[in-house]
């Protein structure tokens, strides 16, 4: 940047000022706080981030020094709650990202399910990986599947659950070609989210090969499960 346009000490002396001021008014509005989600709560943190973000970015530029804090960013954020106080319905959204790290496993899990309900549904179905995540996961509830991913040869990502309120349910049919398409950020009563950036202990590893190849039976190994493994899926609550 030239000197031209670089800040003048006054605007960074004024960007520190206004940072100050707006973690007075932050504190006041924590203070006086009605709720959890207080409408005013939310918008002196906003106003207290972008001025934060402003005197760091002009402090930068003037003296080639950064602040020592972190503010999150709030592009992402929710804004605050501007649905009917008393809903009549809501709507529950929930991703959940996984990785398949032991296609074996999957597939294996698919042919036991396939076994036990024999209704004639080929092998070619079940022998590929698409194929047995559509069988698991129309035989298994996805809750059920979340706590027994391991056994899926599955590994969870990230995972995110929106309840919305609404003023009436939806009619039936409205919005399955569409489900998650018209979400309204401000009839979100709560989220609740998982994932790795939020671990204190990342880097802590499980390990859970402690078993030698040969302490196993053959035919799991060779379909990547562990003998000690109970996979049979007839207490399994079944999806029709």
């Amino acid at each position: 940047m030239s000197d031209a346009a670089q800040p003048t000490a006054a605007e960074v002396r004024a960007a520190a000022e206004a940072v100050k001021t707006a973690l007075d008014r932050h504190l006041a509005a924590v203070e006086r706080r009605s709720g959890e989600d207080d409408p005013d709560v939310y918008e002196a943190f906003n106003q207290l981030a972008a001025a934060a973000e402003v005197y760091d970015e002009l402090l930068y530029d003037r003296y080639d020094e950064v602040t020592p804090f972190e503010i999150p960013g709030t592009d992402d954020a929710l804004p605050p709650y501007a649905g009917p106080e008393e809903p009549n319905a809501l709507s529950v959204l929930i991703r959940r990202d996984y990785a398949v790290v032991e296609p074996q496993r999957l597939l294996a899990q698919a042919q036991r399910v396939e076994a036990v309900d024999d209704d004639g549904v080929g092998a070619e179905v079940s022998g590929t990986v698409h194929g047995a995540l559509g069988i698991l996961f129309g035989e298994f509830e996805p809750d059920e599947i979340a706590s027994r991913h391991k056994e899926f040869g599955l590994e969870e990502a990230d995972s995110t659950l929106w309840v919305t309120a609404s003023d009436e349910p939806a009619d039936p049919g409205e919005w399955l070609e569409a489900p998650f398409d018209q979400v309204d950020a401000e009839r979100v009563v709560c989220r609740f989210d998982v994932s790795a950036v939020f671990d204190d202990d990342a880097d802590v590893i499980e390990d859970d090969d402690d078993l030698l190849e040969d302490e196993l039976d053959p035919d799991l190994v060779a379909a990547g499960l562990d003998e000690d493994e109970d996979l049979e899926p007839l207490d399994a609550d079944r999806r029709r």
